[in-house]
């Protein structure tokens, strides 16, 4: 197997696990599961509480914070275990992630197998993914005093930088993995600025959505497609100055984001249409085609989600279509791109 194949097979591999990642973030989220860890130790962390004397120690812990005494003051050790898990879980697994990049990354760069202009990229992730382990505490820290979960902003700091690593892991594995690239053409011109303008929407769309999280909003105005029976919700402007209402109100942000979906959906919906009967490559097409159908399935999970209240399932099953979504409009971006940045550098370099 040739070097280039490795570097992507174990990249796919870390983006999947990235994914699930993600998901797991999702259910610790809508389970408030996040704060039942009160404390950040990144070593001697891996170990749970072992005995009854320790499970009781973190639980008075648990205790001492706002979350416990305004909203689960009648908590029992065995539902506070269950919260525990899903937050250990979260964190447990994170570190995983953390091994499974740093460790075959020295040793691909030990066996000189990474291509010279790549090894910044990578490297650049490792800092990323060490400064995301730091901003998921930050996040967990705005919950532990005054507030009784954590700050939205953080939320949605935490759910971009971990989709900025993501993106970039299957843009390079792709990189890597693609066979022969596209010739440049100017229809493949006008996908490539297309597709590309979709994923930042996508994007955008998706970090929307974790405000949508932050401030639980999804649990209102559980009707589609009016709210509360009008297009506009009561109360969309609510508070002073304007701009705190894009971040800070329930109803003005659960709004955006359904508008932000839909528009989405409407782009790619364009975009699919404008690119069936042009001669573009059989790759291209397929990108097209996978992202027009995510797009489908995230609009439904998107109101069903919404319809039922955000139950936990289909709450994570809708993050991963979002980030499904992502991943597809990248690809299709990366489809029509006609030469990978690391491979010219190859070439002039020979």
């Amino acid at each position: 197997m040739n070097p280039d194949r490795r570097l992507g097979i174990w990249l796919t591999i870390w983006a999947a696990m990235l994914f699930l990642l993600i998901l797991i973030g999702g259910a610790t989220r809508l389970t408030e599961s996040g704060l039942s860890i009160t404390e950040w130790k990144p070593v001697t962390g891996v170990v749970p509480p072992l005995g009854n004397a320790e499970w009781q120690l973190a639980f008075q812990k648990y205790q001492a914070i706002p979350q416990f005494q305004a909203l689960n003051a009648r908590m029992t050790l065995p539902e506070f275990k269950r919260i525990f898990l899903w937050e250990y879980v979260h964190r447990l697994w994170a570190r995983l992630v953390g091994v499974a990049f740093a460790v075959p990354l020295l040793w691909f760069l030990a066996k000189g197998m990474v291509p010279r202009a790549v090894r910044r990229r990578l490297w650049l992730l490792l800092i990323l993914l060490a400064a995301q382990g730091a901003l998921g505490w930050f996040m967990v820290a705005s919950g532990l005093s005054v507030r009784t979960e954590v700050s939205q902003y953080r939320l949605a700091a935490h759910f971009a930088a971990a989709l900025l690593i993501y993106g970039a892991t299957v843009w390079t594995a792709a990189e890597f993995l693609r066979g022969r690239p596209p010739e440049h053409t100017p229809d493949l011109h006008r996908v490539r600025l297309r597709a590309t303008a979709i994923t930042a929407l996508a994007v955008v769309t998706a970090i929307a959505g974790a405000f949508v999280a932050g401030l639980r909003a999804g649990h209102m105005f559980n009707t589609f497609p009016l709210m509360a029976g009008q297009v506009v919700p009561p109360g969309y402007s609510a508070m002073s100055p304007w701009w705190r209402n894009l971040f800070e109100n329930p109803a003005a942000v659960q709004f955006n984001h359904r508008v932000l979906a839909l528009l989405t959906f409407l782009a790619i919906l364009l975009f699919w249409g404008s690119a069936r009967g042009r001669r573009l490559p059989k790759p291209t097409q397929t990108a097209i085609g996978l992202l027009m159908g995510a797009a489908i399935l995230q609009v439904g999970l998107g109101i069903t989600t919404l319809l039922l209240a955000v139950p936990v399932g289909l709450g994570v099953a809708h993050q991963g279509g979002a980030v499904l979504l992502i991943t597809c409009a990248l690809l299709a971006v990366h489809a029509s791109t006609a030469l990978p940045h690391f491979e010219r550098a190859q070439l002039a370099d020979a």
